[in-house]
């Protein structure tokens, strides 16, 4: 063979770092606060939807392409319960293989080679990938810590500085991954003003809308003037119900958006998770009780997760949303997060994923780690003895 088996486009991209991770909790009996999925399964009742579709069947043969009828209504009816935004579940609806397939079909759909796409480092691994293979250019603009407030902050003049007559959308994530950043309203706003000026398209990320603390609001970027017909808003069912293997995402956006979305995500998986769909959509039908006790019992545990980290020396970014924290292993006389997050498990049999695989600029992120406190309590308290032994 005379050319190399990988697309040049991929070249950089291998096995992903959550992967790793995993692979090393499991071969050395760590608890794995790596990976974002929760030990515990989602509502009962809401797992009996989805048998109840299986054994009725519907849904054990192709689903509609874009999703059935239930779930784009059911989610048309929460974007405007909650947000009093108001789609049409017949063309402004799409539904995904996950959030991540909404990304990737978001991406080869509206981007083209040369386009320019501002990212907010660190950033989900899989933006960086989907960029690629749509053949555009990653422009990041960094999230950096604020040590007064113990948080990771925008600069809206960095961000306004990187946009260009290329600049062809902005993918936006909050609440975010990995920092636990929750975008102001002020912050949005900006945001806003600026893709309405320089007539940008907006892709957001939205999966952890649900999972807020300290009072912090979730507020989608598509309520602000200008920005329905030019933002592609993603969620999913995954984090909020805690059906991480389900599977199922969505997007809503004007009808020549999802169109133009669903012409690339056809091509994907076509259709996925047909009886999961059902269930779904019953699961967004669930009373406001059920959100609250979900945000309460989140951040009770990263209040024990983030304490434990503190007590065993870490410097100690308190998250607003998200299920992750991230630390600082400087405080610790360590400089590099990544071989530090590769001899944790063996340290101490604690599993992390190091926050530098998430940046261009990956000095930014050199000695911050991520942990994921969507465990039990009681895991969550022995990771933190563990972690006291460092």
């Amino acid at each position: 063979m005379t050319r190399a088996p990988l697309n040049r486009r991929l070249v950089g991209f291998g096995t992903t770092i959550f992967a790793e991770m995993s692979a090393l909790a499991a071969t050395t009996g760590s608890i794995n606060l790596g990976q974002g999925f929760p030990d515990t399964d989602g509502p009962e009742e809401i797992r009996e939807a989805a048998v109840r579709a299986l054994r009725e069947g519907r849904g054990n043969q192709y689903p509609p392409g874009p999703g059935v009828p239930e779930l784009r209504t059911a989610i048309t009816d929460h974007q405007q319960r909650r947000y009093g935004l108001a789609y049409d579940p017949d063309t402004e609806v799409l539904v995904t293989a996950g959030a991540t397939e909404a990304i990737a079909a978001a991406l080869l759909a509206l981007v083209e080679p040369g386009d320019e796409v501002i990212a907010l480092e660190p950033y989900y691994d899989s933006y960086a990938a989907c960029v690629a293979m749509a053949g555009g250019t990653r422009v990041p603009v960094t999230l950096r810590p604020d040590p007064a407030g113990g948080r990771f902050v925008l600069d809206l003049d960095e961000l306004r500085a990187a946009v260009t007559d290329r600049t062809r959308l902005i993918l936006l994530n909050t609440p975010h991954n990995p920092t636990g950043t929750v975008l102001t309203r002020e912050e949005l706003a900006a945001v806003a003003a600026l893709a309405v000026e320089r007539d940008l398209l907006v892709v957001t990320d939205e999966v952890y809308e649900h999972l807020v603390f300290d009072g912090a609001e979730h507020v989608p970027i598509a309520t602000f003037p200008g920005m329905r017909e030019r933002t592609v808003t993603i969620s999913s069912g995954g984090k909020t119900f805690s059906f991480t293997g389900w599977k199922v995402g969505w997007l809503t956006a004007p009808p020549a958006l999802t169109a133009a979305v669903r012409t690339a995500k056809q091509y994907l998986t076509y259709v996925a998770s047909g009886p999961f769909q059902y269930a779904v959509a019953e699961a967004l039908r669930l009373p406001d009780a059920y959100f609250d006790t979900l945000r309460a019992d989140l951040e009770g545990k990263r209040d024990v997760l983030a304490a434990g980290l503190a007590a065993a020396g870490f410097e100690v970014y308190r998250p607003r949303g998200t299920y992750f924290v991230t630390a600082d292993v400087a405080p610790l006389g360590e400089k590099d997060g990544v071989a530090f997050c590769r001899a944790l498990p063996e340290r101490c049999g604690v599993v992390a994923i190091p926050n530098a695989v998430f940046y261009d600029h990956a000095d930014a992120g050199r000695t911050q780690v991520r942990f994921a406190f969507c465990k039990k309590e009681a895991v969550l308290r022995e990771a933190a003895e563990r972690l006291a032994r460092l």
